[in-house]
């Protein structure tokens, strides 16, 4: 990795109860997206994926947004479908999982919408990279996230009820992953671990480390047991508003949408009780990563006559 960038733009702002990005989301958005085609240029990138998600995928007026931004800024970007939007998830996590286990639930919460994968390990301990998303057993995509979560509930001010809400809202829609009971099975021998790949846990692990500036190299591939983020949730269930803002690892830009996506987590974690959760600082972009350097060997492969 020899750069990278990332800004909170809240795109998907709106969507859920609107059906459209609105002007200010799409005015932030090309404020970052402008950041980038700037490093793309100075970093001479010959060959990209530049994906769109859920408020694109979701909104009216997310191809419109695209065209708008290949035209105004020069990057082409491609609405993909939560299928692919998954895989790429668990490619791009695919060193995290413990490779004793016999099998990892893998969530990824965003804004608009949250991705849980469910990867069958058994008899294939041996695969590697982006050769992991072969053990993909089953997926669900729930048509909720951070901000539309938030913005059905309330974000800054959450008591206990609340957040109870919140929870119970995401439970609902949880079922439709393991209708036969299967995974049910596996995750009660014990054999199975959480592996999530968003803001949600990477905040969760940075409070527990008590970090007063935000670390990758610390959180990404940090274990956390039952414990720890029933203390952690509990802990930033007690915080103020004001409190929370104020906590280096969460800031003004996640205040107000950290408890939904610690209700989402606490909802996943009680319909899959697993002991043990693996918090990775990666997903989306490592996965796309992981695909193209995965397309070039094959193609130089195939180039010098070698089976791909």
């Amino acid at each position: 990795m020899i750069d990278a960038f990332s800004r909170i733009v809240r795109l998907g702002e709106g969507v859920s109860t609107n059906g459209t990005l609105g002007e200010a989301a799409m005015g932030r958005a090309m404020e970052a997206l402008q950041v980038c085609a700037r490093k793309l240029g100075q970093a001479g990138v010959l060959k990209s994926r530049l994906i769109a998600t859920e408020a694109c995928r979701m909104a009216e007026n997310g191809p419109a947004f695209v065209s708008r931004v290949e035209e105004e800024v020069g990057l082409s970007l491609e609405i993909v479908s939560r299928e692919t939007e998954a895989r790429l998830a668990v490619a791009g996590c695919s060193n995290l999982i413990d490779r004793g286990a016999e099998g990892v639930v893998l969530f990824d919460i965003g804004g608009g919408s949250s991705e849980i994968v469910w990867l069958d390990l058994s008899g294939r301990h041996r695969l590697n990279g982006v050769a992991v998303t072969r053990c993909i057993r089953a997926w669900t995509s729930l048509p909720v996230g951070v901000v539309s979560l938030a913005e059905r509930h309330g974000g800054v001010e959450v008591d206990a009820a609340k957040f109870e809400e919140m929870v119970e809202d995401v439970g609902c829609l949880l079922a439709r992953l393991d209708h036969a009971g299967a995974l049910d099975r596996v995750v009660s021998r014990g054999r199975v671990h959480l592996l999530g790949t968003s803001g949600t846990v990477t905040t969760l692990a940075g409070v527990h480390l008590g970090l007063e500036r935000y670390d990758r190299r610390r959180v990404d591939g940090t274990w956390l047991d039952e414990r720890d983020v029933d203390q952690m949730i509990e802990r930033i269930l007690a915080m103020p508003f004001a409190e929370r803002v104020a906590n280096p690892c969460i800031g003004a830009d996640r205040a107000d949408l950290v408890l939904a996506g610690c209700a989402i987590l606490e909802a996943i974690r009680r319909r899959w009780p697993c002991r043990r959760l693996r918090v990775a600082d990666r997903g989306l972009r490592e996965g796309i990563l992981m695909e193209l350097m995965a397309q070039d060997r094959t193609a130089a492969a195939r180039a010098n006559g070698q089976p791909s």
